[in-house]
């Protein structure tokens, strides 16, 4: 910055009379209004390409889940295109199982908990007939006007249904392409990312590769541990429920696991779920002694298996997470909560491995050891991570 001369030898010009701190909240302003556009641009691309971006994200989700059990097939001197159709076929099964048993026992627990509700809303009527000195008239009125208020409301929800079945037709297709875009990245996701690796200016390849890779591995690391915490709640969770003897307790225990992938928020909605669930069916004090089990399991959850599993490369502040949930649901509903914690995770990781500027080269970097996602300290940034290890791979991707 040049110096300002005294007044008297040459008069001073307008950018040395405004103030300096105007001058770099000015500079500060225009970067922030820079940044608020680009993510603006983004935010419309991303709902425009929703259907898109929302399997390929799945996608690289499953592939940092799956591609450690691939590579260790290869590892095993399996051919990668027969490692990754073992790997994919075993998973399909697990998960066809895992469906067809929780969707039998809701058929099966079904009729007791129709039984249940029954004889709770008698319960319910009883309560308001006794205490609040309602007729079984009255009573007859109020369900009268309900059912007229869905008659009158029946274009809407003739409409909704329209919309829910075109909703459908998506999800299908973008189950689809999550499957086909899953198949290529365990197959080639070196090959994919050392390709967009190579699109970019020569001086800047290997930091962007080191910090792909560290982003990846963050990655890993995040959905390994989500998956683990999510299995230890819903058995849990599940457990009490069986204990207590509250109906469909396996149908809400996966509810529970598929809320686990969803911190904070998902565990919140699926334990509610559960409670209302032991209210509707068996009353207060079983609704309580539910609400417990919940509680501790989300204690275990916070306190001893998060911070044992993720560990700092991957922790993220709370309010993050919720931030980052909010934002993700009001762009693209419960696939954006789902994919907004990741994202946060993996900007973070890149973000630090860029700010060191460790020196570290690409092929000293395993993008599937969740470790690697810390970047180096200074002092060990000349040698590769580990106390001299060298990785197997190259760079990373959604391996």
């Amino acid at each position: 910055m040049a110096r300002v001369r005294n007044a008297a030898d040459k008069p001073v010009d307008a950018q040395q009379a405004i103030p300096f701190s105007l001058r770099v909240a000015a500079a500060i302003g225009w970067r922030f209004l820079v940044l608020a556009g680009v993510v603006w641009v983004l935010g419309k691309v991303f709902d425009d390409l929703r259907v898109v971006v929302v399997p390929v994200g799945v996608a690289l989700l499953l592939s940092a889940l799956l591609a450690p059990a691939v590579d260790r097939l290869v590892a095993w001197r399996v051919p990668r295109g027969l490692a990754t159709v073992l790997v994919l076929v075993g998973g399909l099964a697990v998960v066809g199982g895992v469906l067809t048993f929780v969707i039998n026992a809701f058929i099966r627990g079904l009729p007791d908990m129709r039984e249940r509700v029954t004889e709770s809303i008698s319960t319910i009527q009883d309560w308001l007939k006794n205490n609040l000195h309602l007729t079984q008239d009255q009573l007859s009125g109020y369900v009268e006007k309900f059912l007229e208020s869905l008659k009158s409301n029946q274009e809407a929800i003739t409409s909704g249904a329209l919309t829910t079945a075109g909703t459908v037709g998506e999800l299908l297709t973008g189950m689809l392409l999550a499957l086909f875009t899953l198949i290529f990245f365990l197959y080639d996701g070196r090959g994919i990312w050392a390709f967009l690796v190579r699109l970019l200016p020569g001086h800047v390849r290997a930091r962007t590769a080191v910090a792909g890779s560290r982003g990846f591995a963050s990655l890993v690391g995040y959905v390994r541990a989500t998956a683990v915490v999510a299995v230890v709640d819903a058995v849990g969770i599940g457990i009490g429920l069986w204990a207590i003897g509250i109906p469909l307790a396996v149908p809400l225990a996966a509810l529970v696991f598929l809320g686990g992938f969803v911190p904070i928020v998902g565990a919140l909605i699926s334990g509610s779920v559960a409670v209302l669930v032991a209210l509707v069916t068996k009353g207060i004090v079983p609704a309580l002694l539910v609400l417990a089990v919940v509680l501790a399991v989300q204690q275990l959850e916070g306190h001893v298996l998060q911070p044992l599993l993720l560990g700092r490369a991957v922790q993220l502040h709370p309010l993050a997470v919720v931030l980052g949930i909010a934002v993700g649901a009001s762009l693209a509903g419960i696939a954006g909560a789902l994919l907004s914690v990741p994202l946060i995770a993996v900007s973070n990781a890149v973000v630090r491995s860029l700010v060191a500027d460790e020196g570290t080269l690409p092929s000293q970097v395993d993008a599937l050891e969740p470790e690697e996602a810390e970047p180096d300290e200074p002092a060990e940034a000349s040698g590769p991570p580990g106390g001299g290890r060298t990785s197997r791979h190259s760079s990373s991707g959604s391996d």
